[in-house]
């Protein structure tokens, strides 16, 4: 059977290393004595001693390197997190010296001008295909009213097409239904300048013999009674000409981006002396 067939070699081994601390103790007892088989069993002990010290250092230094590693991570991570944190104090920090700078310039033109202004800040955007339009934090409350011209510092940006209570809606210059009356500023043509949707406009009515070409300023006419006279309105971006070479179409961009108005002014008198005088000081920056 299984049972008894054993090996007789490893029974002894195993009985000699049962008895190594029997023996070790009997010698700390006994360590005058003079026995016979001390020596063998000493060198022995001393081996398995050595053995067993050697793996418990070594486990020890296992150990030791794997707490290391685990205080590195935990330390990277917190420089990580403070990484994040400067990043985004950065990024705030920014964003509020922007602000302050635009708040500056609409300061500055505000007191540089004669006509009557209400700040406001933009609080919607319906820039779809047919509709480009944003709304303002102010309404009729604050003196808004419907026909009155929307510019910011660098250029007009529409009118207040619907006044509420708290808010007011703007129909922009590229809006489908917007028409604004325009002069070719190198020429003194007058012209109109009708939206088509996505940032872009078209000029309609214009005298066909006039040269005009890419890069002519567009400004406004001042008729419709909205807008100042001379005031910045667009740039010319394309010219579509016939086989023939005369003018087809003209395209033209808005000098004001309505994807970053975040500020906008609207006038709230109609005063033409008032008009020219904006018009030139705006011009002259």
């Amino acid at each position: 059977m299984n049972f008894f067939n054993f090996n007789f070699r490893k029974a002894i081994i195993v009985l000699l290393i049962a008895l190594l601390p029997l023996l070790s103790i009997n010698m700390e007892q006994k360590h005058t004595q003079n026995v016979w088989f001390a020596q063998p069993i000493s060198f022995l002990a001393s081996i398995t001693q050595s053995f067993f010290s050697g793996i418990s250092q070594s486990v020890r230094g296992t150990t030791a390197e794997y707490i290391n590693l685990i205080n590195i991570k935990s330390d990277n991570e917190k420089l990580l997190q403070q990484n994040s944190e400067l990043m985004a104090f950065h990024t705030q920090f920014q964003e509020n010296l922007n602000e302050l700078n635009r708040i500056r310039n609409l300061l500055d033109f505000k007191n540089k001008t004669k006509m009557k202004l209400i700040a406001a800040e933009v609080i919607g955007r319906d820039l779809t295909i047919d509709h480009q339009t944003i709304t303002i934090n102010k309404g009729t409350e604050d003196g808004i009213k419907e026909q009155q011209a929307v510019i910011t510092t660098h250029g007009a940006v529409g009118y207040v097409f619907r006044p509420e209570k708290h808010s007011s809606h703007v129909m922009l210059l590229t809006d489908r239904y917007a028409v604004t009356d325009a002069i070719i500023q190198k020429n003194r043509s007058h012209a109109l300048v009708e939206g088509l949707g996505k940032n872009l406009g078209a000029l309609q009515y214009f005298d066909r013999g006039d040269e005009i070409a890419v890069g002519d300023v567009i400004v406004t006419g001042g008729l419709d009674n909205i807008y100042p006279n001379g005031f910045p309105l667009a740039v010319v971006s394309d010219v579509i000409k016939r086989s023939n070479n005369t003018i087809r179409a003209i395209h033209i961009k808005p000098v004001v981006d309505s994807d970053q108005i975040e500020e906008v002014f609207i006038i709230t008198n109609t005063e033409k002396e008032d008009f020219f005088r904006t018009a030139d000081s705006l011009n002259a920056q």
